[in-house]
């Protein structure tokens, strides 16, 4: 590299890169309104439109707004692979809009029914389904190929932060402005995206990004369902995921460990509104309050879990025990101050998992098997979003917020306890390691990509 060439490496990728930059600025709008409509509809639900049964009427919203990621996998997998990336992100972001303008002029003319938010939270959620994975696969098509490191890692810590914004944002404009509000708020946002969308032509690598979409989609749909894929071009062939869990017994064990906290760590989705309503009898700036500790303790973990020192077990086992403790203290001491604290406290614990254990899992997965296992990995996780709404939901309308803070923490104990014991270096894991090692290269662009699919995406999303 020459020194006249420094300077402009060392400027942002998308000052450098207009039309990166201005995809990217239609994600980051994207992901705002979601998140902003997400956190806004759930307090609507508790605090003005349920009354009696605000858990079960949250809890049922946001399992309708985590669904469509998971349920419909295979066919965002074909469209990605089918149609034009730019006209599909600009199809979801448009359809979004259109969602939510018809919502906003619904709830500006008419009480807005509770089954109009759900149906509002699920066309969102399902445009915002297709869009993200799409933006990701784009990519190559946007920046040079000794970009595309760079705007992948730019894309990924950049995510956290939309949704934080939005999630802040949402609860304080529904106590000010209501329902229509709330919509017109995400109709702007995502009516912006979709015009930038719009402004920019794809370039790069098109033609060979259609070449390998179809190859990536044919890989994600048989990973779902546990299928084998099909080797690429003379490499290694791909095993099932049950082969590969088989071949890997700690691995399976680690993601049933974290499959099981998830279920717990997840429902502070639905526990912290309902908490703030009948514990704290505070109003949408407490739900700010308590989005922004969750998120900053998220992003800080995100930071400084790979200097946290201690083997990846020992570090999982005792972030699950701090965090259990987190969760537990404010069912025993009802303070805002003490339930910020802990969700601060919680969503570090949160990060670091997910830096060390998709790391480990980078170690231990063979390369040829590392898009199929990150695949399944995020579906598994995934899952346990929409049934711990509704769990928790539902527990919220028969026992009280504290209560709940209690449960959770005592369903984390056992997750604890179980990856303690867990063996680090297992006889059969062992060996699986030094294979895995031994036939895994650097980390690609996909490989960084399922890094927001790890441990950390199922507690904090």
């Amino acid at each position: 590299m020459t020194a006249a060439m420094a300077p402009a490496r060392r400027t942002p990728l998308v000052l450098r890169n207009r039309t990166f930059g201005t995809v990217w600025l239609a994600q980051v709008l994207t992901q705002a309104g979601m998140r902003m409509f997400q956190v806004g509809a759930s307090w609507w639900l508790i605090a003005y439109a349920a009354s009696g049964d605000g858990g079960s009427a949250a809890g049922l919203f946001m399992a309708v707004s985590t669904l469509p990621a998971v349920a419909l996998a295979p066919v965002i997998a074909r469209a990605i692979a089918r149609f034009s990336h730019r006209a599909l992100l600009r199809a979801a972001a448009a359809g979004a809009g259109a969602a939510a303008a018809a919502l906003a002029g619904w709830a500006g003319v008419s009480d807005l029914p509770v089954a109009a938010a759900y149906a509002g939270g699920l066309a969102l959620a399902t445009c915002q389904a297709f869009f993200d994975p799409c933006l990701t696969t784009s990519v190559p098509e946007l920046v040079d190929d000794e970009d595309i490191e760079a705007a992948t890692g730019f894309e990924l810590s950049t995510q956290s932060l939309a949704g934080l914004g939005g999630a802040m944002l949402g609860a304080l404009v529904v106590d000010g402005a209501g329902m229509a509000g709330l919509a017109a708020g995400c109709t702007a946002a995502y009516a912006a995206a979709a015009v930038l969308v719009a402004t920019v032509r794809f370039h790069g690598t098109a033609g060979a990004a259609a070449a390998a979409a179809p190859a990536a989609a044919a890989s994600a749909e048989p990973a779902a369902a546990g299928a084998a894929a099909a080797p690429e071009g003379g490499g290694v062939p791909r095993r099932t995921l049950r082969r590969l869990l088989g071949a890997l017994p700690y691995v399976r064990a680690v993601l049933l460990c974290f499959t099981a906290a998830n279920l717990f760590t997840t429902a502070v989705f639905v526990v912290m509104p309902l908490y703030t309503a009948s514990v704290l009898h505070g109003g949408g700036a407490t739900v700010t309050l308590l989005e922004a500790s969750l998120g900053a303790g998220t992003l800080i973990g995100s930071f400084t879990g790979a200097r946290v020192p201690g083997r990846p077990g020992a570090v999982g086992s005792a972030c699950l025990g701090l965090m259990a403790l987190a969760l537990a203290l404010p069912g025993l001491v009802p303070a805002r101050p003490v339930l910020a604290g802990s969700l601060l406290v919680a969503g570090w614990c949160v990060g670091v998992i997910g830096v060390r254990f998709v790391a480990l899992f980078q170690r231990l997965v063979p390369a040829a098997d590392k898009p199929a296992f990150f695949a399944v990995m995020q579906a598994v996780l995934g899952a346990t979003f929409p049934v711990a709404s509704l769990l928790f939901g539902v527990l919220g309308d028969h026992l009280s917020a504290r209560t709940l803070c209690l449960v959770q923490a005592a369903g984390l104990v056992p997750a604890a306890l179980a990856l303690a014991l867990l063996p680090e270096r297992p006889g059969a894991a062992g060996a699986d390691t030094a294979g895995a090692t031994s036939r895994a290269g650097a980390v690609t662009e996909a490989e960084t990509r399922a890094e927001s699919a790890g441990p950390a995406a199922g507690g904090t999303r």
